[in-house]
């Protein structure tokens, strides 16, 4: 019960980021104003792309066959509906992405920041990068993924590393397959998300190197709250990128001011920007988006 009322806090407050959108209001000012009533609090109030892991959407689906098990259909309804939420918040995102890049991200490159469900984790059980990611795949869109635990390698991988250069002379990173770069890749081709693994497998790369992932890429999707991503040269990033230049931060862990100011689109969970107003890299004519 503590998980599903935990992931109910999760779903609620995303659920107010959705009305925040569509009127103007900050989700992170209402969560504030909300934690600070003492019978309420402020923890499990960060509005996100949704929860993951293999406790809350288990123990969730739990209550939901006790009540129907007990003939409570209300009642199975009503916990139905936090796991329900928290579908509709990622898919709210994937299409948000989609609907910002000029309602087509086919053949676009998108770098994808964090594919666990959580930070400091190797842990990518029901995280929400595999449902986003897998809805801007089966868009048609190229993922470079980058998580800071994929450059962990097994001795398999660093034998094989070791073996390719002791007959090549040089190492292809992208033929040397971490540990966690399976997993992702299993998530990413499960017949439970898609129909097309060897589609799936074509259309994604798996980064040890954040700088290398978004190398002439459209757009940054964070997906996972990892602290060093508060960190990164953006800068640097964006003379990289192609232009018009996206962010989409999925966990609210940026500085979406200083992004806007350098001359990202910036868009987050839970609020619009007012000067999200573009230049052409040619021409200077300007951009005009509304997503």
């Amino acid at each position: 019960a503590s998980n599903a009322f935990l992931a109910q806090r999760v779903s609620s407050i995303n659920a107010v980021s959705a009305i925040c959108e569509a009127t103007g209001a900050d989700v992170t000012e209402v969560a504030a104003a909300v934690g600070l009533d003492s019978r309420i609090g402020s923890k499990f109030l960060q509005a996100s792309v949704g929860f993951g892991g293999s406790c809350f959407q288990k123990d969730l689906l739990n209550l939901v066959y006790i009540a129907e098990c007990l003939n409570l259909p209300q009642v199975a309804k009503y916990w139905q509906q936090v796991t329900d939420m928290n579908e509709y918040q990622r898919t709210r995102f994937a299409k948000r992405i989609v609907e910002c890049l000029f309602n087509t991200v086919t053949d676009k490159t998108l770098a994808v920041f964090g594919f666990a469900f959580k930070k400091n984790t190797g842990d990518t059980r029901e995280s929400p990068a595999i449902y986003v990611c897998s809805h801007l795949l089966e868009e048609g869109a190229r993922l470079n993924i980058y998580d800071p635990k994929l450059p962990v390698l097994d001795e398999e991988s660093i034998s094989h590393m070791k073996t390719l250069l002791q007959h090549t002379g040089t190492i292809s990173l992208r033929a040397v397959v971490p540990v966690e770069t399976k997993q992702i890749e299993q998530d990413l081709t499960s017949t439970s998300v898609t129909s097309d693994p060897e589609r799936v497998l074509s259309l994604i790369n798996m980064y040890s190197d954040p700088y290398e992932a978004v190398k002439d890429a459209h757009a940054i999707v964070v997906l996972t709250e990892w602290d060093e991503f508060k960190h990164y040269d953006y800068k640097k990033m964006l003379a990289n990128m192609k232009k018009p230049a996206f962010i989409f931060d999925g966990r609210k862990i940026l500085d979406h001011e200083a992004l806007i100011k350098l001359g990202f689109h910036t868009e987050t969970i839970g609020k619009r920007f007012a000067r999200n107003t573009l230049l052409r890299a040619s021409g200077g004519d300007s951009w005009s988006i509304s997503c």
